[in-house]
């Protein structure tokens, strides 16, 4: 348990109806109620009840704000430790005001980023995974990303990490008794054990690592591109998908100059689309800067939504662009189905398969859902399993799976050749410490530092 108390403001920046300043550590219900006015006695209360009163400076006796408070004995609150959250008129005033009286408390010092979360993980009420979920939370793009998120928070990853473990644990005690008691009869450790435990825990590491790319997915979205000639619907498209008016769109060529970035979600698939700057030879100086911008953009694309203009024909930019195109992950758009057809799809289709080809009408909403459905079968197969949300998220968890993964095989292929099995258990000892990296069992503090900055004040 942490011997100092910490304090932040638990909510948004910003206006609404209530803001919440948090408190933990062994001097958090003390302190509370020392500014604290109401008509119970605060420091006696229950554990995991409400308080209405005044929040008072005790130096002027002033009232500064009306709140409710709520009071968390430890071990039974987020952090392990005594909890106590003061809830205030939303706004920055009320809270910032309260938060500040708290603060002049000796014993009191306002939170480092993350640092509820991570004294929820230091005092056995999370593991790492599940910490990191809580991030994952607060930055979901999607319905279906929060909910992996939240099955990550409740612990299905470490159950499925512990798991594997123990598995790994029984050869590793099967070794340590065949080495150091040869002279026992104990079970006899053949080459066929370690083979079929190694193998069955290589077996659930393979099964996650399956998960990473959709889990990454999910986590981070997919960065799309969509890119094509100026004037032929590409800021009309990003219109369409976000159901916003974000991007300027007029018949002016060369309208939009810069990247225009923007959140959307198709068939619970997060996608950051970058509406970019039509691809051409330019001697506008502005311009030409949009367009080198638009090919940076190219490049780091998981996905390119190619737009053409099905009412025009080819031109020496689009045949340029399919070149550059080719082999990528790109759906073909041929825009403006309500015009007349002057583009020749044959063309088209000699760099692009015919079933990544969408056509569309963007001014008339017609073809956004097929457009859709092609972008989820290019991912997921056309959709996203429900039955079992465990996905491997994380980088971190992926480096480490796929380390774990390459000792376990070590092992196997160790066996193999009739290693000694002395030699075989670094590996498998290897694995075992891998996975339990992997749930925070031997984090260092440098590990920890990094992870939870990433956290907001007060979470």
């Amino acid at each position: 348990m942490s011997h100092d108390t910490i304090a932040a403001i638990a909510t948004a920046v910003g206006e609404g109806s209530i803001a919440v300043i948090r408190l933990s550590g062994p001097d958090a219900i003390a302190r509370t109620a020392a500014v604290l006015r109401t008509k119970a006695d605060f420091e006696a209360a229950e554990t995991h009840t409400v308080h209405y009163g005044h929040i008072v400076d005790p130096s002027t006796g002033e009232k500064v704000e009306e709140v409710l408070v709520t009071l968390m004995r430890g071990p039974r609150s987020f952090t392990g430790e005594d909890v106590v959250e003061i809830g205030t008129h939303g706004g920055v005033i009320a809270a910032r005001n309260v938060l500040q009286l708290v603060l002049r408390q000796e014993g009191i010092r306002l939170a480092e980023p993350g640092e509820f979360t991570k004294r929820a993980f230091l005092n056995g009420r999370i593991d790492l995974t599940q910490a990191e979920a809580v991030i994952d939370l607060i930055r979901s793009k999607s319905d279906r990303a929060f909910q992996v998120a939240m099955k990550q928070s409740e612990g299905s990853l470490s159950r499925r990490i512990i798991e594997l473990r123990q598995r790994i644990l029984e050869v590793i005690a099967h070794v340590e008794v065949n080495i150091d008691y040869p002279e026992h009869d104990v079970e006899e450790l053949t080459s066929a054990f370690i083979r079929e435990h190694c193998g069955e825990a290589l077996a659930g590491v393979n099964l996650l690592l399956k998960t990473a790319s959709e889990g990454k997915i999910l986590r981070e979205g997919i960065v799309t591109a969509i890119v094509g000639r100026p004037n032929v619907g590409k800021s009309s498209l990003l219109n369409a998908l976000s159901h916003s008016n974000k991007a300027i769109v007029t018949d002016i060529p060369g309208t939009t100059r810069d990247v225009i970035e923007e959140f959307v979600t198709v068939n619970g698939i997060p996608l950051r689309l970058l509406d970019t700057a039509g691809i051409r030879e330019t001697s506008d100086v502005v311009e030409r800067i949009g367009v080198e911008r638009s090919r940076s953009a190219l490049e780091d694309a998981d996905l390119i939504l190619y737009v053409l203009n099905r009412n025009e024909l080819l031109h020496d930019d689009d045949r340029e662009l399919m070149e550059r195109l080719a082999g990528r992950q790109v759906v073909v758009i041929f825009n403006k189905t309500d015009l007349p057809q002057l583009l020749d799809a044959s063309e088209v289709e000699k760099v692009f398969s015919a079933e990544r080809i969408v056509p569309m009408s963007v001014l008339e909403d017609e073809g956004i859902d097929r457009l859709e459905n092609v972008i989820s079968d290019l991912f997921f197969g056309g959709r996203i399993e429900s039955n079992d949300l465990t996905y491997v998220t994380n980088v971190r968890h992926i480096s480490l799976l796929e380390r774990a993964r390459q000792s376990l095989v070590d092992a196997i292929e160790a066996t193999d050749i009739g290693v000694p099995i002395d030699i075989i258990q670094i590996d498998v000892q290897q694995a075992w410490e891998l996975l339990g990296e992997v749930i925070g069992d031997a984090a260092g503090e440098s590990l920890l530092d990094q992870i939870f900055s990433q956290f907001c004040l007060g979470k």
